[in-house]
C-alpha cells in the first residue's frame, strides 16, 4: 500500500569540495520534515487521519549526529573519487549511496528516480507498457509476484513464484529492481526472452514474451449459475472500489426480478495489492460496521484507523473469498477484514504476507523515497507480515478428472412410467447459452473455484 507525501529540507552550504559532504550531513539530520498527506490522490473518509500539515518528526527530539560514521562515509567517498580505476562523478556516488541505504532496510523501500515516479503513477492508474507482471527482488534475482490477467506474460505461461535469472542474454544478477523493470519494457510488438527457474522443473525455462501496451481493468464479473455471482479483482487501483460496487450491482441487474443473488465469489488470487484506499472501499462495501484495518508506525501520520460505514451492498448474502500465495498487501487487508468480521469464508492457500505500508516522500520534482513507514493490522490486531492470511478452508490447486461411469437406468427409462404432472425445470433466463458454457468451462478448470461454489451453495441451503 502506498501513501504519498512531500518532504522539504533546508539547504546548507559549504566552501570546500569534499568536507561539504560532512557539513551537509550535520545540517540535514536534525531537520523535521513537513508533509502534505495524500493517498494516491484518493480521499480517506473512513480513516481517523492526522491533519495534512502535521510534522513528520520521529521522537520528541532529534537523534544525535553519528559523527564518526559520517566522517567514515566522507572518507570512503573521498578515497573512491581519488583512487577508483575509473573517474566517477559526485552524483553517481551519492545516488548509489542513497540506493544502498534504502535497499538495506527492506525489499519495499526504494529511491525513486524519474523513471520510478513514472512507473508508480502507471501502476495506480492502470495503463502502462511492458509484459504485465508484478515483480520483486529475491536473492538478487527478479521474482514474479504474479502475472496480471489477460497480459502477454500470463498468456505466455509466466507463473507466480517464477525467478527470472536472465533477460534475453543478460543476467539480472546485480541489477536493481528498477533496472530490471526498465529492461523488460520496450516498444509494443518487440519481444523479450525470459530465462526463469520454477519449482518442480529440473532446469531453467525460456519463455518468449511479446511486449504490449498493458491496460488493466482491475474488476471483472460474471454469473456462475444457480444465483452465484463471481467478481475478480486483479489489483487495487484508485478506481477499484467504485468499480467493485458497480460490478455487484450489474450482477444483481443481470439476474433480474425472477432470481436473487444467492452468493458471491470474490477472487483475490494472484492480486499483488495496490492502493490502500481501494482495499478499504471494497471491504466497506461488504461490511455494515466494524474496523477494517489500522496502521501503526513511528510517525504520527502513519497511525490510521479505517472503519466501515453503514450499508452492506449484498445485504448479508454469503461471500467466499479465494486467496493464494500471490495475494498480497491490499488483497490481504480485504481478506483479513472480512475474516475477522466474520463476513466471509476465506478459501484457498496462505497469502504472500506483506503487512507493511510504504509512504512516498517527494524530495523534489523528479526524485523521492518510497519508504516503509508502518505495519498494518487486521481488526483483531493480527500482523500478517511474513506470515500471511491463513484460509478458513485450505484448498490447494488441483486437477480433477471426472470418471466415466456406466449408464444408470432411472424411472424415466422404464416403459410405461408415469409422467410427472408438475412443472418442468425451466431455463435460467439470466444466462445465455454462451454464458453457461463459459462458466462451466471456467469451473471445470479451477478446483478452488469449484470448492468455493460448493461452500456457497451449502451456506445458502442452511440459511
Amino acid at each position: 500500500m502506498l501513501f504519498a507525501q512531500r518532504v522539504m529540507a533546508a539547504r546548507c552550504s559549504s566552501r570546500t569540495v569534499y568536507p561539504w559532504l560532512l557539513s551537509a550531513a550535520f545540517c540535514l539530520l536534525p531537520i523535521a520534515h513537513a508533509a502534505e498527506e495524500a493517498s494516491e490522490g484518493a480521499e480517506v473518509p473512513a480513516a481517523e487521519a492526522p491533519a495534512a500539515d502535521s510534522e513528520l518528526t520521529v521522537g520528541a527530539a532529534p537523534s544525535p549526529v553519528p559523527v564518526d560514521d559520517i566522517r567514515k562515509f566522507a572518507e570512503v567517498f573521498d578515497r573512491i573519487k581519488k583512487t577508483y580505476v575509473e573517474e566517477v562523478d559526485d552524483a553517481t556516488l551519492i545516488n548509489s549511496a542513497i540506493r544502498g541505504m534504502l535497499s538495506g532496510l527492506d525489499p519495499h523501500s526504494a529511491y525513486l528516480e524519474p523513471s520510478a515516479f513514472e512507473s508508480l503513477q502507471e501502476s495506480t492508474t492502470g495503463e502502462f507498457g511492458g509484459l504485465g507482471i508484478e515483480v520483486g527482488m529475491e536473492d538478487g534475482f527478479i521474482k514474479v509476484i504474479t502475472p496480471i490477467d489477460d497480459t502477454p506474460a500470463q498468456k505466455a505461461g509466466v507463473e507466480a513464484g517464477d525467478l527470472i535469472i536472465k533477460l534475453d542474454e543478460q543476467s539480472v544478477k546485480g541489477m536493481t529492481l528498477d533496472q530490471a523493470v526498465d529492461a523488460m519494457r520496450g516498444a509494443p510488438g518487440s519481444e523479450v526472452k525470459l530465462t526463469i527457474i520454477r519449482d518442480g522443473e529440473e532446469g531453467p525455462l525460456e519463455i518468449a514474451v511479446e511486449r504490449a501496451v498493458i491496460s488493466v481493468n482491475s474488476v471483472k464479473r460474471m454469473l456462475l449459475g444457480g444465483g452465484v455471482g463471481y467478481v475478480r479483482i486483479t489489483q487495487f487501483q484508485a478506481q477499484t472500489g467504485g468499480d467493485f460496487v458497480k460490478a455487484v450491482q450489474r450482477l444483481k441487474k443481470a439476474l433480474g426480478e425472477k432470481e436473487a443473488l444467492k452468493g458471491l465469489i470474490l477472487d483475490l488470487r494472484n492480486n499483488p495489492g495496490g492502493v490502500l484506499q481501494a482495499a478499504v472501499e471494497v471491504s466497506d462495501a461488504l461490511l455494515e460496521d466494524g474496523l477494517i484495518v489500522y496502521t501503526d508506525g513511528r510517525i504520527r501520520s502513519s497511525k490510521l484507523r479505517f472503519n466501515a460505514t453503514p450499508g452492506d451492498i449484498l445485504e448479508g448474502v454469503p461471500v467466499v473469498v479465494l486467496i493464494n500465495g500471490g495475494s498480497a498487501s491490499a488483497s490481504e487487508i480485504v481478506a483479513g477484514a472480512l475474516q475477522d468480521n466474520r463476513r466471509a469464508i476465506i478459501l484457498g492457500t496462505d497469502t504472500f504476507g506483506k503487512g507493511s505500508v510504504q509512504t512516498v516522500l517527494q524530495l523534489d520534482d523528479t526524485h523521492g523515497l518510497k519508504l516503509t513507514t508502518a505495519r498494518y493490522y487486521t481488526p483483531s490486531g493480527r500482523s500478517i507480515q511474513a506470515l500471511g492470511i491463513e484460509p478458513d478452508i485450505l484448498v490447494n490447486r488441483a486437477k480433477v478428472t471426472e470418471l466415466q461411469s456406466s449408464p444408470i437406468f432411472k424411472e424415466a427409462d422404464l416403459a410405461g412410467h408415469l409422467v410427472n404432472g408438475g412443472s418442468k425445470k425451466g431455463k435460467n433466463s439470466a444466462m445465455s447459452e454462451e454464458d453457461v458454457k463459459a462458466a462451466s468451462e471456467m469451473i471445470s478448470k479451477d478446483f478452488q473455484l469449484r470448492e468455493g461454489i460448493n461452500v456457497l451453495r451449502g451456506l445458502t441451503i442452511l440459511k
